[in-house]
C-alpha cells in the first residue's frame, strides 16, 4: 500500500507545483530576505502564487516554509517564530487547496547545517528541529511532508523521523537535489536514494533542483531502473539556470520547453511532475496540458 496513491486517488501522472523563491522575488521580497516571514507580513502575495499554481493545474502545493527551520529563520532573527510561521504558511496553502479541490504539502528544506562527523549537528537534533517545524505546519493543516533539495541522507533520515512522529499518518515525499556529475553534493546517487529512503518507509523519492530537464531527464531514468514495487518517483526541474539579463537574473527554459521535458519524465515512469527554480504558473500550465493530452 502506498500512502500517497491512496490520498490522490489516482493511478495517473500527478502535477506538482513550481518555484516560489523566483515568484516572491518578483513581487518585491529582497536578495537576504526572509520569505517565510511573508507569510503574516504579505499573506495575499502567497495565498495569491499558490492560487495562480493551482488554477495551472497543479494537485499538489507546497508550502511556503523551505527555510522554516529554526537555524535557518535565525539568519533572519526569526528563531523564535518558528511555530508561527510554519502555521501560517500551511493555513494559506490549505484554504487556497480546498477552495480548489487539491493537496497541501508541507516543505521542509535543510536545514544549512552538516550533521556529524562533517559538522556540529547531531541527527536527534536535526530530528528536533525538523519536529518543530512539522509541528505548524501540521495545525496549519497540511495533507503529506514534502522534505526536497536535501544531499545529505542523513538529514532526509532525521527529517522521516520527525515526520513519523508529529504527522504519522501523512504520506512522505523525499526529493533530493542531484547537481554534481549527477550525485549530491555528499555523493549520493540516484539509485542510492532510492534504495536507502524506500528502506525508510517513505511514500515517494526523486530530485528536485539541479541544473536544468536534460539532466533531470538522466537522473529520473536512474531513479526509475532503480524503483522498488510500491514506491513513486518524482522529479522537479530547475527552469535551466539563470542568465544574467539587463540587471536580472532570468532562468533561460520556457514553458514549452518544461511541457516538453513533462512529456519525457512521463515516458520514463515518473508519477509526480513538477518544477523548480524559475519555474512560473505559466510553466505548470503547459506541463499540465502536455502530460494530460
Amino acid at each position: 500500500m502506498n500512502r500517497l496513491r491512496d490520498l490522490l486517488g489516482t493511478d495517473e501522472t500527478v502535477l506538482l507545483d513550481g518555484g516560489m523563491g523566483t515568484l516572491l522575488q518578483e513581487s518585491g521580497l529582497d536578495d537576504g530576505g526572509s520569505g517565510e516571514l511573508w507569510n503574516v507580513e504579505r499573506s495575499d502575495v502567497i495565498s495569491g502564487i499558490h492560487a495562480a499554481y493551482a488554477e495551472a493545474g497543479a494537485t499538489i502545493l507546497t508550502t511556503n516554509t523551505f527555510g522554516g527551520t529554526r537555524p535557518r529563520l535565525a539568519m533572519h532573527g526569526l528563531e523564535d517564530r518558528v511555530h508561527e510561521l510554519n502555521r501560517a504558511g500551511a493555513a494559506i496553502a490549505t484554504e487556497v487547496a480546498r477552495r480548489h479541490g487539491v493537496l497541501v504539502a508541507g516543505g521542509l528544506g535543510p536545514t544549512g547545517e552538516l550533521l556529524s562527523p562533517l559538522g556540529t549537528l547531531e541527527p536527534d537534533d536535526a530530528r528536533l528541529l525538523f519536529a518543530e517545524q512539522l509541528a505548524g505546519l501540521a495545525e496549519g493543516g497540511i495533507d503529506l511532508v514534502l522534505i526536497e533539495t536535501m544531499s545529505d541522507l542523513g538529514e532526509v533520515e532525521a527529517a522521516i523521523e520527525a515526520a513519523r512522529e508529529v504527522v504519522p499518518d501523512a504520506p512522505v515525499i523525499a526529493t533530493l537535489s542531484f547537481d554534481t556529475n549527477l550525485r549530491t553534493m555528499m555523493g549520493v546517487r540516484p539509485a542510492d536514494a532510492v534504495t536507502a529512503l524506500a528502506g525508510l518507509g517513505v511514500d515517494a523519492v526523486g530530485a528536485n533542483c539541479g541544473r536544468g530537464p536534460e539532466e533531470m531527464e538522466a537522473i529520473a531514468e536512474q531513479l526509475t531502473q532503480a524503483r522498488l514495487e510500491g514506491l513513486l518517483i518524482v522529479a522537479q526541474s530547475n527552469a535551466g539556470l539563470p542568465q544574467l539579463v539587463g540587471d536580472r537574473f532570468a532562468y533561460d527554459v520556457p514553458p514549452e520547453r518544461l511541457a516538453e521535458h513533462a512529456v519525457a519524465l512521463q515516458a520514463l515512469g515518473v508519477d509526480l511532475i513538477g518544477a523548480c527554480c524559475g519555474s512560473t504558473p505559466a510553466h505548470i500550465a503547459a506541463m499540465r496540458q502536455a502530460v494530460l493530452s
